[in-house]
């Protein structure tokens, strides 16, 4: 699971940027030309994978299609070609890394207690793991981009920056965040609601989480926060960069 963690906080990031570093600096023109092409990419990909996201019954599945469609909405960000985009694309990267890599090891905690990732497996966690349960929701909250959280900064500036661009990609775009209310919803719903699984309640290990696992997510919660009240923290540090590649691009 630690390959899991890694590919959606750092490897999944690859190629959004190399699109900043070198499509956008080293070819402005051609990266004007195919924005149209890029926006139809982004959007297909935001609703496809969305779309096949809530038909997962992995859970590791389910938080993996959902990366896919956050990087649709990052894609979309970085080739609207203006420092508010590229700056809330940078930022949804950021925000996904700690708010993915916390849900794989929120997986992995009941995967190591249940030997399973299968969705029908579970039901009723919040009884037998309170504190899990409160964790969960949060993440899938952040997940979601419910305001006050990291994700929610990073896609409000993406999908703004699209509505500017090309309105028709936005609202096309926006699709994503109801799909992804759906999909991590019904998740979590099923997982830590309703009667007790029959399964869980068989099961020999039903402790909530431990101390190690508290501390391997505390930091993660409190970045999510952080980032999510106080962005201008990453941004203070986004904005001359940013500035000058916007300024390269426009120049061709």
């Amino acid at each position: 699971m630690s390959g899991s963690v890694l590919l959606a906080g750092i490897l999944i990031k690859l190629g959004s940027y190399g699109f900043i570093r070198y499509s956008l600096a080293l070819m402005p023109n051609a990266s004007q030309y195919f924005t149209p092409l890029i926006y139809t990419l982004g959007v297909l990909g935001v609703i496809y994978a969305s779309i096949t996201t809530l038909r997962q019954t992995d859970l590791k599945r389910i938080i993996a299609y959902s990366s896919v469609a956050h990087m649709g909405i990052v894609t979309i960000g970085i080739f609207t070609l203006t420092a508010l985009g590229i700056e809330g694309s940078i930022f949804l990267q950021i925000s996904h890394g700690v708010v993915a890599s916390a849900l794989f090891l929120i997986v992995t905690i009941i995967y190591d207690r249940h030997h399973t990732r299968l969705v029908k497996y579970y039901r009723g966690l919040a009884l037998t793991m309170p504190l899990y349960a409160t964790i969960f929701l949060f993440f899938t909250l952040a997940n979601i981009a419910v305001p006050l959280t990291c994700n929610f900064v990073g896609e409000l500036l993406c999908l703004v920056s699209a509505f500017e661009s090309n309105s028709s990609v936005a609202v096309l775009a926006s699709l994503g965040m109801i799909l992804s209310a759906a999909y991590s919803l019904f998740l979590y719903n099923r997982v830590c609601f309703g009667s007790i699984s029959p399964y869980v309640a068989s099961a020999t290990n039903n402790r909530d989480i431990d101390r190690r696992e508290w501390y391997v997510l505390f930091p993660l919660i409190l970045l999510a926060i952080i980032c999510g009240v106080w962005p201008q923290i990453i941004f203070e540090s986004l904005h001359a960069s940013v500035a000058h590649l916007v300024a390269i691009v426009n120049a061709g």
